[in-house]
């Protein structure tokens, strides 16, 4: 089974561009020679784009090579294949990777799990966690230890759920709004837009995998 996909590399520097088509040579098993223009919207740097048809998850490995240049703008999709969602990758160097399932309208699909963490998290910040190990007048030891292992787990299990659910923005305050905002990927939609209005037009080449 072979699934299709685009890669968009909004901007590299000029220097990696070799590197980058390694990379994906490597993933797809021919060699790779790629395209590459100008980007107005970042003078002196590069991009490219590519539709490319392999294995289905390949979308992940094309993500996560290239995240390893943290001096990357880019964008991967894979079309939805026989028990796999589509999905869409984007990164920046300022907010790094979002992924996401992608229904066949082109919708953003969250999962309940990722939900209720943008909830929880929502909720800490309004309520703030209390300051760990702090004893307050009046009250023994053996209850401020207590507070502190709580307030421990409290902060442990936060950070749980920060790393599911991924980067956050520095602007952003806590709120819902702003957590669903990043579970729909806004942040990086709004600093990927110029790039992807000043690619407009650009020519695409197609890359099947040997595999």
């Amino acid at each position: 089974m072979t699934v299709r996909g685009v890669l968009q590399i909004h901007s590299a520097p000029p220097a990696l561009s070799p590197h980058i088509e390694w990379a994906v040579a490597g993933i797809f098993g021919l060699p790779v020679k790629l395209h590459w223009i100008d980007q107005p919207a970042a003078p002196g740097s590069v991009r490219t784009e590519f539709a490319w048809q392999g294995r289905p998850g390949v979308s992940s490995e094309i993500a996560s090579a290239l995240a390893s240049w943290n001096l990357l703008r880019f964008e991967v999709t894979e079309d939805a294949s026989e028990g796999c969602d589509a999905m869409r990758y984007s990164y920046t160097p300022t907010l790094g990777m979002f992924s996401a399932a992608v229904s066949a309208s082109g919708d953003i699909m969250v999962s309940e799990n990722r939900l209720r963490a943008a909830m929880t998290l929502a909720a800490a910040a309004r309520g703030g966690v209390r300051e760990i190990g702090h004893q307050h007048a009046g009250e023994r030891p053996a209850d401020a230890a207590a507070a502190a292992l709580a307030a421990g787990a409290e902060m442990d299990g936060l950070g749980a759920l920060l790393d599911q659910h991924g980067p956050r923005h520095p602007a952003l305050d806590g709120s819902l709004e702003a957590e669903l905002s990043l579970l729909l990927g806004e942040p990086w939609d709004a600093e990927l837009e110029p790039f992807r209005h000043a690619s407009a037009g650009a020519p695409v080449r197609w890359l099947h995998a040997t595999g």
